[in-house]
């Protein structure tokens, strides 16, 4: 009963953050400590040395940013709004939480953490130029997009890495403990997902117009498309290296709220539709995966 609960909890608390997104708002503050949180416990796993850039990540890297620029192209006879709108959902790095995903269906969480951190770098350096170029907001600078973008997202990756290093040296006790009961971060990623789906489905809804209901759809379409096509991607590329989960997850599981902020600083407001939907999209596949990886372990239990 308790794993048919778990199996389930993803799903539930994507429909408990539809159902009472008007009221997210009061609990949104909580997000940034519950992903703190979370990578802290999933980084105590790791050994500080398995943090090294590699093949690995620097393909990943090269994949991304070349379908980004693939869809980008082809989408353009759609319209600027719609073509940057699914543009965004490829080109945002790797989600902060993506390393907990993994580890709870068998992946490296070093190399998707090391890839995260990677792809969250190279986005700060290339993203204002990029969505300067493509985008309707020019006037923000460089320096300021730079700025914020890093301060952002880094302080996010870096500070549960420092934690979890902190720990192994000066705490092992704590350390060892919360190594040893990596199901705490699922729990943590359940009531962290009610939060972002909440919080999207109301973005969403505050900016829907029925004057714009056919680009929403695109929008919401290519969202998905772009989706699925990044988790098959990046299986694709993690079969080369022997972490197809990794891979997928690196690739397909994708910061949605730096998303939904460079949208509406540097995109047409409408465009933050598509990062926006992909909420929904990349936490539907890893539901799905999480309850396939759970009835094999069982299947495999029972022989």
């Amino acid at each position: 009963m308790r794993q048919k609960i778990k199996d389930w909890m993803l799903p539930i608390a994507m429909l408990g953050g539809v159902v009472f997104y008007k009221w997210i708002g009061q609990l949104t503050f909580l997000s940034p400590y519950l992903i703190f949180a979370m990578l802290t416990v999933t980084y105590c796993r790791i050994e500080p040395r398995q943090f090294r850039i590699g093949r690995f990540q620097w393909t990943l890297l090269g994949v991304q940013m070349a379908f980004a620029a693939i869809v980008l192209a082809a989408l353009m006879p759609l319209g600027s709004t719609v073509a940057t709108g699914v543009f965004i959902c490829v080109f945002v790095p790797t989600a902060t939480a993506a390393p907990v995903i993994t580890g709870m269906l068998g992946g490296s969480i070093a190399h998707v953490a090391t890839y995260s951190l990677l792809c969250n770098i190279v986005v700060a350096l290339l993203g204002p130029a990029v969505l300067a170029a493509v985008g309707s907001h020019p006037e923000t600078g460089f320096a300021e997009s730079f700025g914020m973008i890093c301060s952002s997202v880094l302080p996010m990756l870096l500070f549960p890495i420092a934690t979890a290093l902190a720990l192994r040296y000066a705490c092992r006790r704590v350390h060892d403990f919360l190594a040893d009961n990596q199901s705490l971060s699922f729990y943590m990623w359940a009531v962290a997902l009610f939060i972002v789906v909440g919080s999207s489905v109301s973005f969403i809804i505050r900016n829907f117009d029925f004057g714009h209901l056919w680009q929403i759809a695109v929008l919401a379409a290519g969202s998905l498309a772009v989706c699925l096509a990044q988790f098959a991607l990046g299986r694709r590329v993690g079969a080369r290296f022997a972490d197809k989960v990794s891979g997928g997850q690196s690739l397909g599981q994708k910061n949605t709220v730096l998303a939904i902020w460079l949208a509406l600083a540097y995109l047409h407001p409408l465009a933050s539709v598509g990062p926006a939907s992909y909420v929904a999209w990349h936490n539907c596949v890893n539901s799905w995966q999480l309850i396939r990886h759970h009835r094999r372990q069982a299947h495999a239990a029972s022989r």
